[in-house]
């Protein structure tokens, strides 16, 4: 069996990756022949095979052409729901978290999916998980789409300030200088997802309040949404703290990887921590993401997984 798909007025860099990985990576899973000529795609291989490969690429082709780029962690979801014999047009149109002004935001693989709706019905969440998962991406999406609905009135974004193999005292100026490096990832979030200016106006009001996880002592967090990352460097201590700053009508979503912590000596990471602790804590969420959840450069999955069999 022999199709053509045409690509006509079609973004061929967003559907088919990066160096096309997404187009690697769905070679790789299926024995048909995909070409992809000018504008249009040739499949050619078995009747079965190619008519998942026509719907599989019928979705990916219609996220393009709603303005969405494609990520590799997404391509591989898919193809599990191919192999599984779901049908694509048969999946929910589910409405974006956020449409920016550069990208649309949505959960991208399954993982993500009960990330988001774990963030939707939760007032805590805590999301476990390499790099490259979406877990502060997501959450800043949620954030800046529940101040738009009116649902909170501000939004604070806070992190550790553990210093990972270089030391804070020879970075020049004062101390908001020296930690404003470790909060820069929760800036770019913020500006992937809303134009600069809208961010510096917002910050100014307070709307947005980006600081180190020590300005949180002391203080009671009403109608916020309360974004820790990176909470693998967060003492046992400093974990309690921040949790028991929330206030009325707040939410708070706690981000980190116990694979990368850079705690000094023996200290136990709080993140680690609270896993024995709150998981029969009603209200309370724990989701874990994997490798298959990176939609990041195809290459982290890779890395993951290499340094993963490393351990082992």
């Amino acid at each position: 069996m022999r199709i053509r798909i045409p690509l006509f007025d079609l973004d061929q860099l967003a559907l088919f990756g990066e160096r096309d990985a997404n187009l690697r990576l769905i070679e790789e899973h299926f024995k048909a022949r995909i070409v992809a000529r000018g504008s249009e795609l040739i499949i050619k291989g078995q009747d079965g095979e190619v008519k998942r490969l026509s719907e599989l690429f019928s979705h990916l082709i219609g996220r393009v052409r709603r303005g969405e780029k494609i990520a590799v962690g997404e391509v591989a979801h898919l193809i599990d729901l191919s192999e599984q014999g779901k049908d694509f047009g048969e999946l929910p149109n589910e409405q974006p978290l956020l449409a920016s002004h550069k990208t649309i935001v949505r959960p991208r693989t399954a993982g993500q999916e009960k990330y988001v709706e774990a963030m939707k019905k939760h007032d805590i969440v805590i999301s476990i998980g390499p790099a490259g998962t979406g877990k502060t991406y997501l959450a800043v999406a949620m954030a800046l789409s529940a101040f738009d609905s009116g649902i909170i009135g501000r939004i604070i974004l806070t992190r550790p300030a553990v210093e990972a193999g270089e030391t804070l005292g020879y970075l020049p100026g004062d101390y908001v200088e020296k930690v404003d490096p470790y909060l820069r990832p929760l800036y770019d979030a913020l500006y992937e997802m809303l134009p600069f200016e809208k961010v510096r106006r917002l910050i100014s009001k307070r709307v947005i309040e980006v600081a180190p996880l020590a300005y949180m002592r002391g203080r009671t967090l009403n109608d916020a949404y309360v974004i820790l990352d990176e909470a693998q460097n967060t003492t046992r201590m400093q974990m309690k703290m921040f949790l028991t700053r929330l206030g009325p009508n707040s939410k708070a979503v706690v981000t980190g990887d116990i694979t990368q912590i850079d705690l000094p000596g023996d200290d136990l990471s709080g993140l680690v921590d609270i896993q024995r602790i709150l998981k029969d804590v009603p209200d309370i969420r724990f989701i874990y993401l994997s490798e298959k959840d990176v939609v990041r450069h195809h290459l982290v999955q890779q890395i993951i997984k290499a340094y993963e069999k490393h351990q082992k």
